[in-house]
């Protein structure tokens, strides 16, 4: 008999070693190598033939009639923003976000607004008992929703309980990590577990029509726990962002085959669940004190939705000597020092002898590149400690020859402003359309000049 091969999985990025090491070879992260049960399938050899015995499959032409599929909605604007519109029968969604920031608080109250819809909803929690589940939608005022509530953890005794009558229109599992299949060795949470158990979740999905929701962990980088693989199973993915001492959440889309991606959902976390946030923007606006230095307001643009935060930048000068430090909240710290590079070398500005703080208000997190300029306006602004004018809202990219290049859907970015009373903008080059009074600039060294007054 062959001796059986050992088989080390990594939990982090799914990576197979035939030995045990301290650090998996291809994500680098340290004692993540699990000893799994080696694979029953025997190796593949060349005399084995895949061209007969299997069934024949239909083949169309590309141009065949398609027709857009039926949504589900929740009635939550936005959750169903973020969703492209709501829920599609038999798809697979996955939402993921760090411990407490409230994605049981969302599914929860999701699940009672459709159920009293009148579509039929299943929950299942593999993490709380079914009492605490209670006790929580009690708290939320959705004792009287019609939601079929289990807690187990077996995806054997779930799919048999569901798949006998008529499915669920919905089913939320919370969470997929602790989903076990008895037909896998290996403890709930690991790379072949979470990988088998989702495979059969979202068969029995495309299967029997049913939308389900995975609630999915994430690791202390921010990207969901187990297999890479997961996320390529799915429809979509969402992620639900906040920090926990802010009472603002955000869900965001990072994939979804049945709509865009990068739409948002804003929501505030109050005593009795979480609160839609119809105008985000004026969420994050709230008491701007006047003739602040250091205060920018930039139009972010999150999908189809422009949403106006603040960016504050504090500059302090250090003794003589001492390493200046450099602290970034919601914004990317590499795209900060290259800001503060160009600054320096295009503008003739110091910053050397600085310690550098940069904070995006109410704990937003902006990733796009048109922050450039509002944050450069804030930095000037703190080490000149000349304000930014109230009125004025400011983006564009940034090159590193010290351009200012235009970005996209400016028109937008100019609508939303001037809807919430800003009158003024400052950016690379001007828009014809909205009514908004347009500084535009070549350069970032016409900026600065212009900000501080020279010319």
């Amino acid at each position: 008999m062959a001796k059986v091969q050992k088989r080390f999985v990594c939990q982090s990025c799914g990576s197979v070693s035939h030995r045990w090491q301290g650090q998996c070879v291809d994500c680098q992260e340290w004692n993540t190598l699990v000893e799994e049960a080696p694979l029953n399938a025997t190796p593949f050899q060349a005399k084995h033939n895949l061209q007969g015995g299997g069934r024949m499959i239909a083949l169309t032409a590309l141009d065949a009639q398609a027709t857009l599929p039926d949504r589900l909605p929740f009635g939550m604007a936005e959750l169903d923003r973020a969703l492209g519109g709501g829920l599609v029968a038999g798809s697979a969604t996955l939402i993921g976000g760090d411990p407490g920031i409230g994605k049981s608080t969302l599914l929860l109250q999701a699940a009672a607004a459709l159920a009293r819809k009148g579509h039929d909803v299943a929950y299942v929690s593999g993490e709380e008992a079914a009492d605490q589940v209670r006790l929580r939608a009690q708290r939320l005022a959705l004792g009287d929703a019609p939601v079929r509530l289990a807690a187990a953890t077996s995806i054997r005794d779930i799919l048999t309980t569901l798949g006998n009558g008529t499915p669920p229109r919905l089913l939320v599992i919370d969470s997929i990590q602790t989903m076990h299949s008895d037909l896998i060795e290996g403890a709930p949470g690991t790379v072949s577990q979470v990988r088998a158990t989702a495979q059969e979740l979202i068969r029995f999905a495309k299967e029997r029509g049913t939308a389900v929701v995975l609630v999915g962990h994430v690791t202390k980088d921010g990207t969901i726990a187990g297999p890479r693989v997961l996320e390529h199973m799915v429809d979509t993915v969402l992620s639900f962002e906040g920090e926990r001492s802010h009472q603002y959440r955000i869900l965001r889309s990072l994939k979804n085959r049945f709509g865009g991606t990068d739409e948002i959902g804003v929501f505030a976390m109050a005593g009795d669940g979480l609160v839609e946030v119809s105008n985000p923007s004026a969420l994050f606006l709230t008491q701007r004190e006047e003739g602040a230095t250091g205060a920018t307001v930039f139009p972010a643009l999150e999908g189809t939705r422009p949403v106006l935060v603040e960016i504050q930048a504090l500059v302090v000068r250090v003794a003589s000597g001492a390493t200046p430090r450099r602290s970034v909240v919601g914004w990317d710290s590499g795209r900060l020092a290259m800001i503060l590079a160009v600054l320096e070398a295009r503008c003739g500005l110091s910053f050397s002898t600085c310690e550098v703080y940069l904070n995006v208000a109410g704990g937003y997190r902006i990733q796009d590149p048109a922050a450039d300029l509002a944050v450069a306006a804030a930095l000037v602004s703190a080490l000149s400690e000349r304000p930014v004018p109230a009125d004025a809202v400011a983006f564009g990219e940034i090159a590193l020859s010290g351009e200012l290049r235009p970005v996209a859907h400016a028109p937008l970015r100019l609508k939303e402003s001037a809807k919430l009373g800003f009158e003024r903008a400052l950016l690379p080059s001007a828009v014809d359309k909205g009514a908004m009074r347009q500084s535009a600039f070549r350069t970032l060294g016409q900026f600065v000049d212009h900000m501080l007054g020279r010319g």
